[in-house]
């Protein structure tokens, strides 16, 4: 049975507001964890979204840099593609070349996936480095301070696509998923790493995944073909941060405003 969660709904008029909305996220949870805990760990995702969040963190002329203890920050990634470092489609590059060339960030602090390996070898190394960078034991799973995650039109997350083996893995922390739909092996977290995550989110944007907000948050259950609805974290609580246009189909928010600039609507709803 799927477990019940409370859905904060954050929606502003603009990707480039969510943009914002995610980097101020991402600040004040990397302070908060630092201060806490002495340390921030961070678990990211690539996209569009990200990509804009990320050239906000690492712009000086903007507030969320300075609000950011990057000697105390660790990163990691939610999923990678199969490919080198240096790919166009690898989630690090986008990474890198967005911020990770332009804030304090040191290597040691820096954990990719190795997408340019045999997908099992990769998996099992990531597991591997997040077993000891959280000095894990047995079954324990990591509890990163934030995970970052984005949904594309068929409902997956991460790299935990429709129909494909690694929706069922419930031992393993890191596993190879291959995607047959896209002919592509990937390397993911699984369900039970990303739901130990003290805040949980998704960032998403654009009328063309309005429909599927819709039928993955307030639809019937049926994770096997909408993968972002097994995303219930432990602590009971996630969060969505959406454009007006991918937040349109949302009967919680029919007749909102939400139009004027720096405006944001929130709403909330249970997923039994």
């Amino acid at each position: 049975m799927a477990r019940a969660v409370k859905v904060t709904i954050r929606v502003w008029p603009t990707a480039a507001e969510v943009a914002a909305g995610a980097a101020e996220l991402f600040a004040s949870v990397v302070g908060a964890a630092v201060a806490a805990r002495g340390a921030a760990r961070v678990a990211v995702s690539g996209g569009t979204t990200p990509k804009a969040m990320f050239a906000l963190l690492a712009d000086r002329s903007k507030p969320y840099f300075a609000r950011v203890p990057w000697q105390r920050l660790h990163l990691f990634w939610v999923d990678e593609r199969c490919v080198p470092p240096t790919d166009a489609e690898s989630n690090y590059r986008m990474t890198d070349e967005a911020m990770l060339s332009k804030v304090p960030l040191a290597a040691v602090q820096i954990h990719r996936m190795e997408g340019e390996l045999e997908p099992e070898i990769a998996a099992a190394r990531y597991e591997a480095t997040l077993r000891t960078e959280f000095s894990l034991e047995g079954a324990e799973t990591p509890a990163f301070d934030l995970v970052l995650l984005g949904m594309g039109e068929d409902g997956h997350t991460a790299s935990l696509f429709p129909h494909t083996a690694a929706l069922h893995e419930m031992g393993r922390i890191v596993v190879a998923n291959h995607v047959a739909q896209k002919e592509t092996w990937r390397v993911t977290l699984t369900v039970p790493a990303i739901e130990m995550g003290r805040e949980v989110a998704f960032l998403i944007e654009g009328a063309a995944k309005a429909q599927t907000v819709q039928d993955v948050f307030c639809g019937a259950y049926d994770a096997e073909a909408k993968p972002a609805q097994l995303i219930r974290p432990k602590n009971g609580r996630l969060t969505l941060l959406l454009d007006a246009a991918a937040a349109a189909k949302l009967p919680q928010l029919a007749g909102a405003d939400c139009a004027e600039p720096g405006s944001t609507r929130v709403a909330t709803l249970e997923l039994k």
